[in-house]
């Protein structure tokens, strides 16, 4: 029996985490080659590990290019267990430090970006001068990509804008912040000090990735007053973002915080912006606590500022 990429079909799964390791490191990499020299393999070894597991599975993982390997589209789904797999054991060997020496270990936290530009810095100083033990393994993402990452076990910890919905994952209070309107020094609105959401839709936004908090808010406030909104660039980040309306291409919304770093000079001006849905709240969600270790759980405690990680259980 033939798998529709041409590879026989399974019969049994036998491979070990070396594989597994291959496998993702190809896929970071986008080469074989790179792969094998990060996990120290021959490159000869590491292509017959992989056509053993592509074998194994069934299906092609890769689509072999020119110039590199690309997933398919089995390939980017079992990347997501992979990788669990992967820091499934790294939480083992968490686990045994931290009965061996006390709480060390690697902690696993996914926050989107407002989270890491205005709060985490600080909580995470905080933090290592309590544990110096535990190190941190942080991943940037938006709201969205937090969520996914800590319902697919990818996260211990997960930091997100609350907007977004309830996880069904024990979840704690974060931080809050407010969002303001950033906008060129010549622009129409810039003469003023506050702005109404009516205000500003008319102009030209620029936006963040459509699973970004910020993004789908302002979607969503826009349709409750059925209005338009008028997003004809998106970037990736706040720096770029500032960029744009530098050179007057459009407006932007982002925390105060943020604004203040990356939009201090002559050429912007930041206006408050009224209206409850301008303030928001973050959200520290995590792993169920059997499943984790007990690095992640001193670190959960330790940005939560309590002293039960359960305190509210999704």
């Amino acid at each position: 029996m033939k798998a529709r990429s041409g590879i026989p079909a399974p019969l049994r799964l036998h491979f070990d985490l070396t594989t597994v390791r291959l496998f993702i490191a190809t896929a970071d990499t986008g080469s074989i080659t790179r792969a094998a020299e990060r996990i120290c393999l021959a490159p000869a070894a590491a292509s017959r590990r992989m056509k053993e597991l592509e074998a194994q599975f069934g299906v092609e993982l890769f689509q072999r290019r020119p110039h590199g390997m690309a997933l398919t589209d089995a390939g980017r789904a079992l990347l997501a267990h992979a990788r669990g797999m992967a820091h499934a054991v790294a939480r083992m060997h968490d686990d045994a430090q931290a009965f061996r020496r006390g709480d060390k270990g690697v902690v696993r936290i996914a926050a989107c970006t407002s989270v890491v530009l205005q709060f985490l810095p600080l909580d995470l100083r905080r933090c290592q001068m309590d544990f110096p033990g535990i190190n941190i393994d942080l991943q940037e993402l938006n709201s969205g990509g937090v969520i996914q990452a800590v319902s697919r076990g990818v996260a211990d910890i997960g930091l997100y804008e609350s907007t977004l919905g309830a996880v069904a994952l024990p979840s704690l209070p974060y931080h809050e912040d407010r969002l303001v309107l950033v906008t060129h020094r010549d622009h129409p609105l810039a003469d003023r000090r506050r702005v109404r959401l009516e205000d500003f839709l008319p102009y030209e936004v620029i936006g963040l990735g459509e699973d970004s908090a910020i993004s789908a808010t302002l979607a969503r406030v826009a349709a409750e007053v059925n209005c338009s909104l008028h997003m004809p660039i998106r970037v990736r980040s706040f720096e770029s973002m500032t960029a744009m309306i530098s050179e007057g291409i459009g407006i932007g919304v982002m925390p105060k915080k943020v604004a203040r770093a990356f939009a201090a000079g002559k050429r912007f001006c930041r206006l408050d912006i009224e209206g409850d849905w301008a303030a928001r709240r973050f959200v520290l969600c995590h792993q169920p606590v059997q499943s984790m270790s007990s690095a992640a759980l001193t670190v959960v405690q330790a940005l939560a500022g309590v002293n039960s990680p359960m305190a509210n259980p999704a």
